[in-house]
């Protein structure tokens, strides 16, 4: 009985709690102009709308400049950027949370947050070391213990954040506690799991990193250009300032655009090749014969437009072909990621996740479809482009016992035998 009547106690008092935080929401501060002032002085004759339109627009040239510069930087800076940005978007959310629910004074929180995206970070690239980095994994003894356990030490890490989260528990504040639990892991999810991706998308050549970040941002520029000039019909209730006249126009343009850049990036061996590590000189390597899927093919020409035209024949990479794909998707689904987005400010009421950029809002503003499109682009290349990973069976192989090696060597053997590849051994003398 006492149990019943504490726990009828708990949940009336979460009843008030969840009454409060209404209020709390209401209070909730919209982000700050961070625009330097000497673009506001610039800029100070011009009304609110073209005003903005130059601060975007300065702004994202700058910030296409700098996403040149890492690419020329090479692949180990684009990882480290890839983390930076991540750890800045799980700050820009979790951040939300702590301000709405701050007045409870909820223990532990901010610091289990963390504690849980090191604990998934320790679990991602700890799968890739295993997957990309063989030569490394075997001339390291302590790294191979480290693989060999790793998931049941990943697992013992989050067990360590779930018990101290159980232990965090106060009375009559459950419910929120347990919200804010469920706030944090789908944080992770969005997040952590996505910028694996992108850095998973990234070893199978830089191509297939540059390209969809590309066609994200072309849509992001063309649709606003579209709608700034054009835009007259609204598309969404959640964002009243898209427009099916730029929904449609960036449609177009970044197809047309993904196509022409895939075309200029598929000519070099620095952006088709896999990002390898080199045990040898201790960095990564970017050097292959690209594989067909960058070699010019010849392609016959619909008889539709073989009129048009005035060609039977063209020559494109397959990977223009893929890049359709992938524009399409960027196109008409990546902009869900961003009225995504949008529901999630307007349910805290706020106008962006953050300050950090004039005129575009936090970081999470920039990168919500960029995540979406990471993921699809993952699943396209496992689905339509890459078979099974050599170095993750190799791994797997040389980790056995040396009788278990030896008899699976004999089996591949004997196998590529019957197949004609290998010549029958002949007899010892």
């Amino acid at each position: 009985k006492e149990t019943d009547v504490e726990d009828k106690v708990g949940l009336e008092g979460d009843g008030d709690q969840d009454s409060k935080r209404d209020s709390d929401i209401s209070e909730l501060t919209t982000s700050v102009d961070s625009t330097p002032k000497v673009l506001n002085k610039a800029l100070s004759g011009l009304s609110s709308r073209w005003k903005n339109w130059w601060i975007r627009g300065i702004l994202s040239l700058t910030m296409i400049s700098f996403f040149f510069l890492i690419i020329y930087l090479g692949p180990i800076v684009l990882m480290l950027v890839v983390m930076g940005v991540q750890i800045k978007c799980f700050y820009e959310i979790i951040t939300i949370g702590y301000r709405v629910y701050h007045s409870y004074d909820l223990p532990w929180f901010r610091t289990l947050s963390w504690y849980f995206l090191l604990c998934v970070n320790y679990f991602f690239y700890g799968e890739t070391v295993a997957d990309y980095f063989v030569a490394l994994v075997q001339r390291e003894e302590p790294i191979q213990f480290l693989i060999r356990y790793h998931r049941f030490i990943s697992f013992a890490l989050y067990l360590t954040g779930f018990c101290m989260f159980v232990l965090s528990l106060v009375k009559k504040h459950y419910r929120l506690q347990f919200y804010m639990f469920g706030w944090s892991h789908v944080t992770l999810l969005i997040v952590v799991t996505q910028s694996h991706l992108v850095i998973q998308n990234l070893f199978e050549g830089m191509i297939w990193f540059i390209v969809p970040i590309s066609i994200v941002i072309c849509n992001d520029i063309m649709a606003y250009l579209f709608g700034f000039f054009f835009g007259r019909t609204p598309l969404i209730k959640l964002s009243p300032k898209k427009t099916w006249e730029g929904f449609i126009g960036g449609f177009f343009s970044t197809v047309v655009f993904g196509f022409i850049f895939a075309y200029l990036l598929a000519q070099y061996k620095y952006f088709v090749c896999p990002v390898e590590y080199s045990s040898e000189t201790n960095s990564f390597a970017v050097d292959c014969d690209p594989s067909e899927l960058f070699q010019l093919q010849e392609y016959s020409v619909p008889l539709g437009l073989q009129a048009v035209l005035r060609w039977k024949t063209v020559k494109l990479y397959p990977f223009q072909i893929h890049s359709i794909a992938m524009s399409t998707f960027g196109s008409l689904i990546g902009p869900f990621g961003g009225f995504f987005a949008s529901g999630f400010k307007r349910a805290f009421k706020i106008k962006d996740f953050a300050d950090t950029i004039p005129g575009h809002g936090g970081i999470m503003d920039r990168f919500d479809c960029q995540y979406l499109m990471a993921t699809f682009v993952h699943v396209y290349i496992a689905s339509f482009i890459r078979g099974p990973n050599p170095s993750k069976v190799l791994q797997q192989l040389l980790v056995l016992q040396p009788d278990k090696q030896l008899a699976i060597y004999n089996t591949l053997k004997s196998y590529l035998t019957e197949k004609g590849i290998l010549q029958p051994a002949g007899p010892e003398y």
